[in-house]
């Protein structure tokens, strides 16, 4: 060998490992040439695809493989946990947009009425805020394009509307208020999707914050709402995590570091090889002096648990509310290669004190996802002692308080659900967005006089009247809901006062209004006296 090959050769070899270790990145490990690994799992693969391909080329009827590859991974992770789920290319980009927390868009939320696009209100910080489109205009044309009395579907009308970003769209508007055509230039760009739904402050200092998921942008958005009310005041604050279902659990940690001291330990995971995984809190906490209140409920789960679980068990804050969902396994989302993908459990995750929230689901994912009704008939969500816990998953904190592992995160101060039928059936209809359409066309016949409102005017001197509530019970009649309120009239009128003022003004006031006379916030303001 030439001294020059031999002076290159170690250079040859690591170019040779290198293109090789690229290449096998690229694999696709669930080839079934069996060439990249020769094992029994191998094997296993082999043997599906061999399935597959016999029904498509050999069946004697023409069948969808598609179906069949589908059916095949929901029946594969049917035997997993109750967490790890597949989502089809046809669900994939939906799911993924709203855990990004923004999309490339103008920015308006629609009705589609008589066939005409109509504008409910232009979102906050979105390109048509910014251009001028208020709430109650309609779109008719768009690049030249009509949009009116063409039966087109809300799928359409989005494709119409959406575009790259910094591209622009002319649009011609009619305004009912000033009975006149309107054109409008909009820069298409990036539209926010709030995971933080409310921060305001309820008295001079107790701030209160509500988020409804853990998508890419919460902790941004979280950190923004938190420093405005600090701004304002507040040195208490609640942080109210009801219904929130969980998200990423990177944003998690992230808002818990915000509330405790550096070198606290948030969590840990720990994987099927016993690898334990601990994440500590940092120096950057923007809040770690001040008092904090969670509320939970037995819909918070998840990412919402990690942040909960934290605090509790750094004796950091009260959790007021009632036990949390319980789920404590971490997922990972994994590309099936044809634009779905499977979200597949890998660890198991542990609050600092050691605990597990995550229930058991040995008895299968029917029972598993039915527990809230044994909740319901045991008592639990009406009073703390119908909690069952075990002696075996109890654990201390370091300031001697103690807590329980096995199931969701008990409260430190519990707050019974109104479990009469009527009620929780009211709120559950509230909640659902069934009053939407109905207060969109009680503001589109007086829009004149609400829009001269400004917000403190609509809280202090607006009201929903009788007429109102009776209009909008036969409204649901024409849906055959039959609704009685009885006793619950003012909570209805709470509830469609609340609903307009979010068309109006957007989802903090919808909160705003929402929570007068919430009994999980009256229970923090009790705690805040004394």
């Amino acid at each position: 060998m030439s001294t020059y090959s031999k002076k290159y050769l170690p250079l040859i070899i690591g170019a040779a490992c290198s293109i090789g270790i690229i290449i096998g990145g690229r694999l696709d490990y669930f080839d079934d040439s069996g060439s990249v690994f020769s094992t029994p799992n191998s094997k296993k693969k082999q043997k599906l695809t061999r399935l597959i391909d016999y029904i498509d080329y050999e069946y004697v009827d023409d069948v969808n493989t598609d179906s069949i590859v589908d059916v095949t991974v929901n029946g594969i992770l049917k035997n997993l946990d109750p967490h790890s789920t597949y989502i089809p290319p046809e669900q994939y980009e939906r799911v993924a947009q709203n855990m990004k927390g923004d999309f490339v868009g103008i920015g308006v939320s629609f009705y589609n009425i008589n066939d005409t696009i109509v504008v409910i209100r232009a979102l906050e910080d979105g390109p048509s805020e910014r251009a001028g489109i208020k709430g109650g205009d309609r779109i008719l044309f768009a690049n030249g394009q009509q949009l009116f009395n063409r039966n087109l579907d809300n799928d359409s009308i989005t494709r119409q509307l959406k575009g790259a970003a910094n591209t622009k769209v002319n649009l011609k508007v009619y305004r009912k208020t000033e009975d006149r055509l309107l054109d409008f230039t909009v820069t298409r760009g990036t539209v926010p999707l709030k995971s933080v739904d409310a921060a305001y402050m309820i008295t001079d200092d107790l701030g209160y914050i509500k988020i409804n998921r853990f998508a890419e942008s919460t902790y941004k958005e979280f950190k923004k709402a938190l420093k405005n009310l600090k701004n304002q005041g507040a040195n208490q604050l609640i942080l109210d995590l009801r219904n929130n279902g969980g998200g990423y659990l990177s944003e998690a940690i992230k808002i818990a570091d915000e509330f405790l001291e550096d070198d606290k330990l948030i969590l840990f995971t720990k994987s099927k090889k016993g690898e334990i995984d601990k994440t500590f809190a940092t120096n950057a906490g923007m809040y770690e002096n001040g008092q904090v209140y969670v509320l939970m409920n037995e819909n918070s789960a998840s990412a919402s648990e990690v942040v909960a679980g934290a605090l509790q068990d750094n004796d950091k804050g009260t959790i007021v509310g009632r036990r949390s969902y319980g789920k404590g396994l971490v997922q990972r989302e994994m590309s099936l290669g044809d634009g779905s993908a499977v979200r597949l459990t890998i660890a198991r995750y542990f609050t600092p004190t050691g605990r597990s929230i995550q229930r058991p689901y040995d008895d299968g994912k029917e029972a598993y996802f039915d527990e809230y009704l044994d909740r319901y008939e045991n008592g639990e969500l009406e009073d703390a002692k119908n909690i069952e816990v075990a002696d075996s998953l109890k654990f201390t904190t370091p300031g001697g308080k103690v807590v329980y592992g096995g199931g969701g995160i008990i409260p430190d101060v519990f707050v019974p659900k109104d479990t009469n039928y009527q009620s929780e059936h009211l709120n559950y209809l509230l909640r659902s967005g069934a009053m939407n359409q109905f207060t969109f066309e009680y503001i589109e016949k007086n829009r004149s006089y609400l829009n001269s409102l400004d917000k403190k005017t609509f809280v202090d001197d607006f009201e929903v009247e009788d007429q109102t509530v009776q209009d909008y019970l036969s409204y649901l009649k024409e849906f055959n809901y039959n609704l009685t309120i009885t006793e619950y009239k003012t909570l209805l009128k709470r509830y469609l006062k609340a609903t307009i003022g979010q068309q109006l003004f957007g989802n903090t006031m919808f909160e705003k209004l929402v929570n007068q006379d919430d009994p999980l916030i009256d229970k923090v303001k009790e705690l805040v006296e004394e």
